[in-house]
């Protein structure tokens, strides 16, 4: 039967089930695998007792696991919650489908919905089926790391992190127990062992006269020598990938920047899958988010800043531990010192289907995000990206500073940064002279950097005869630019950003090519982004405003469907950008300009208060729901019932043990001894409260006796202890004599306050809070009411006036409200 083998197999499996964990968000799915495997060792441990062969065996221990899955996934629908039927099979099939498009929908980590549980019980059960197989039944220890080493391969191949190296030791563990058992019962089915004495002499042979010393290693040196190769091969297992940075996307340790030093971002042509996301037939949603902005800018993944006279690129990025983003704000957009700004509040999600987005699509210029993971800041583009982690499937909040310059604003001019000149202005010498005549002959007569911008943006979109046909081959050398600007002039809107910023840096005014993608269109509420958003748009930095927006490509039917002109680009009389005169106003676009599926300047209003970003609540948040207040005021009032009850029950006795005093003329009457209800009542107080506070209260004791205890216990201090004496004192007078003790009225409720307040200095903390909010007492209260109406039923039952079926009701309910009141007093006594 091989059972320490079978027991040694399912913590292998158990073991090597650990580098699942960074595949799922929770651990619970564990707990499912804890129940799977060794139900599955169990089954293959049954047949090979019954002697079956190895493949019915395996057989076997696969029954094992469907009759476990059943049970746990599929008992409704079983027969003896247990026994699989064709509903319970069709059950779990169905469950299983729900759980596959759960992991192909999700990016890891994925949420673990019943469907994956499923798959993972069953995945790894399947393992210890084959590892039983290999390691107990055929004898092939070896051959198991196979399946084991499965369970490595899926997290290695979905996660870019791969598995780390405390999985992957605890895994090698598992399979060198596995490996050392099996050798173990190989060598023990020779006969039983004989080890040779610690001292290394060997037992000498017959007919020897003497020892021959030193001629054998003893067992244990061998044993030992064995657990420090395996220790030594798992050591260097984990630790060689570790150290070789070609082996660990983290370096040394898993060290992001090893000494504090930089590390170069790499990361593939940024253009290169423009074109696919605008022609993927699809059009599939990449994100989902909701603003503050009534009319959301572009989201912005790149800002490519070389030209290096066929594309346009960016330099690769030196990353640095300071760049990481924490809770302090992101550094100062360049430049924008002047223009008047606004706040914009950005809650994004990013669909799970993305794949490889390591840099984030934030508004510009972005001032403070929130997001999960090992993100960082590029200081100059602000574009923010990752080392390691995707943006797949996360949702983030982004805080982005909004420009909002007129007309006046850009075409004041001013000197500009000798940074921002040197390397924003510069151009090949190899670009065609015909498109330096181009650039000055479009803006001739221009009195600004600022007009001149507004006169190329109009003559790509208005005036030049420009075609978006996203037929058109992307780029790839500079002829194809040329051919783009003096030929057939038919692009999408790389050609177009690329044209635009080149054109602006041979007019000295500094530009790069930005990508990412337009708003979107706006659906209940939440602004949805796809695939044939992706988009490319020129930014021209301008003295006291900073980078700003330019949108040459054709917008609408004609042209890109969702890209809008920004508003400080609109014409505004013969000569765009012309500031003379009076202060320059920027017209809308009518409704008729406007492309479908556009942002409306006319939104309902700005929303301070954001929903999910995942579209899970559709309905304007300008007001709560009163449907939410219903509900928030019913939890407070469940949470202060307890309380409630409380007060309202001291109030009530003490009420009826002291009226009020009639009204009398004439000098005032001396004290009198208290009324016995009285007494009874301060006594109760002291009960209830000694039993809120968790104190011990013995039926069985004496006022007197229950005082000096108390008293002794807690070492209540002296008002306390004289209080609690009165109290007591008065309780016995009131049972046993007929004069009482002469004290002034409401003397007894000040010492019960007293008393009270001694009590809950005398506890814990959280006894303390548990009396005042969730005082026990309040259950003994319903176990009065519960026995009130039980009386009164019991006493309506025997008179008739319940015929019938609400006799038999009245009964029933008789019962139940003594079995209710038993159990709470039996809880109220603990």
């Amino acid at each position: 039967m091989r059972v320490r083998m079978t027991v040694t197999a399912v913590l292998a499996t158990l073991a090597g089930s650990a580098g699942l964990h960074p595949l799922f968000t929770s651990g619970q799915w564990f707990w499912a695998v804890l129940g799977a495997v060794p139900c599955a060792a169990a089954g293959g441990l049954l047949m090979r007792r019954l002697r079956f062969s190895a493949a019915i065996g395996a057989a076997g221990g696969l029954a094992a696991l469907l009759l476990y899955l059943t049970a746990v996934f599929a008992h409704a629908q079983a027969l003896l919650w247990v026994v699989p039927t064709p509903g319970s099979l069709r059950h779990l099939v169905t469950l299983g489908s729900d759980g596959w498009r759960a992991v192909n929908q999700y990016a890891a980590p994925v949420p673990l919905v019943h469907g994956i549980t499923l798959l993972v019980a069953a995945g790894v059960g399947l393992v210890a089926v084959l590892v039983d197989l290999l390691a107990v039944r055929l004898r092939r220890a070896a051959l198991a790391g196979l399946p084991l080493l499965a369970m490595y391969s899926v997290p290695a191949a979905v996660r870019e992190e791969g598995v780390s190296w405390l999985a992957f030791g605890a895994g090698a563990l598992g399979f060198l127990m596995l490996l050392t058992s099996d050798a173990r019962e190989q060598v023990g089915g020779w006969g039983r062992a004989v080890f040779a004495p610690r001292s290394g002499a060997e037992v000498p042979p017959p007919g020897a006269d003497e020892p021959r010393p030193g001629g054998r290693v003893p067992a244990g040196a061998l044993a030992a020598s064995g657990r420090r190769i395996g220790a030594a091969a798992v050591a260097i297992a984990v630790l060689v990938p570790l150290a070789l940075p070609g082996l660990h996307p983290k370096g040394v340790f898993g060290r992001d920047d090893a000494g504090g030093g930089s590390r170069t971002v790499t990361t593939p042509d940024p253009l290169v899958s423009l074109k696919r996301e605008l022609t993927r037939p699809d059009d599939s949603v990449v994100l989902t988010y909701r603003t503050t902005d009534a009319q959301p800018d572009y989201l912005r993944l790149y800002a490519l800043d070389r030209f290096d006279g066929d594309r346009w690129t960016y330099d690769p990025l030196r990353s640095t531990p300071r760049d990481k983003i924490g809770k302090a704000p992101l550094p100062a957009p360049p430049g924008m010192t002047l223009v008047p700004t606004r706040t914009v509040r950005t809650r994004v999600a990013v669909r799970p289907e993305v794949r490889r987005m390591t840099f984030l699509p934030v508004p510009y210029a972005p001032a403070r995000v929130s997001v999960s993971g090992d993100w960082r800041v590029h200081p100059e583009s602000l574009m923010v990206y990752s080392l390691r982690d995707s943006a797949s499937g996360r949702a983030y909040t982004v805080d982005s500073v909004r420009p909002e310059p007129t007309a006046a604003d850009l075409s004041v001019g001013g000197a500009l940064p000798a940074e921002i000149v040197g390397r924003y202005t510069a151009y090949p010498k190899n670009v065609p002279a015909i498109v330096r005549n181009l650039a000055d002959k479009v803006t001739a007569g221009a009195s600004s950097s600022y007009q001149q911008a507004v006169r190329l943006q109009r003559w790509f979109t208005e005036t030049g005869g420009f075609t978006y046909d996203l037929s058109a081959p992307p780029p790839q050398h500079g002829s194809d630019l040329l051919a783009f600007l003096v030929k057939n002039r038919r692009g999408y809107c790389e050609q177009f950003a690329a044209s635009m910023a080149l054109m602006a840096r041979i007019l000295g005014i500094p530009a790069r090519v930005a990508m990412g993608y337009t708003p979107g269109t706006e659906e209940n509420g939440r602004w949805v982004v796809r695939s044939r958003d992706a988009h490319a748009w020129p930014e021209l930095y301008f003295p006291g405003a900073g980078w700003i927006r330019f949108e040459p490509t054709p917008s609408g039917i004609a042209g890109q469907g969702t890209a809008v002109p920004p508003d400080y680009t609109a014409r505004t009389g013969p000569d765009e950008g012309d500031t003379s005169g009076s202060p320059t106003t920027v017209e809308e676009p009518s409704a008729g300009d406007r492309p479908s599926g556009a942002p409306s300047g006319t939104a309902s209003g700005r929303r301070d208060l954001l929903d999910s970003p995942d579209g899970t609540r559709e309905e304007d948040d300008r007001g709560v729901p009163a449907a939410w207040i219903g509900l928030g005021v019913l939890v407070l009032l469940l949470l202060a019932a307890p309380t409630v009850v409380r007060v309202l029950v001291r109030r009530r006795r003490w009420a009826a043990a002291e009226p009020p005093p009639e009204p009398r003329r004439g000098p005032v009457p001396p004290p009198r001894a208290p009324s016995p209800g009285a007494a009874h009542t301060a006594w109760r107080e002291v009960r209830t409260d000694a039993l809120d506070h968790g104190l011990p209260w013995l039926p069985n004791e004496s006022p007197r006796a229950t005082a000096r205890r108390l008293t002794e216990t807690l070492e209540l201090p002296s008002p306390a202890r004289e209080a609690l004496g009165r109290i007591a004192m008065a309780e016995e007078l009131a049972r046993y004599s007929r004069s009482g003790v002469r004290v002034p009225r409401g003397a007894l409720r000040a010492d019960v306050r007293t008393v009270r307040a001694a009590f809950a200095a005398a506890v814990p903390r959280r006894a303390r809070w548990r009396a005042r909010m969730l005082p026990p007492s309040a259950l003994e209260t319903a176990r009065d009411s519960a026995r009130a109406s039980a009386r009164e039923l019991a006493r309506l039952a025997p008179s008739g006036r319940t015929p019938g079926r609400l006799a038999a009701f009245t009964a029933t309910a008789r019962q139940t409200a003594r079995e209710a009141a038993r159990r709470a007093q039996d809880r109220f006594s603990r």
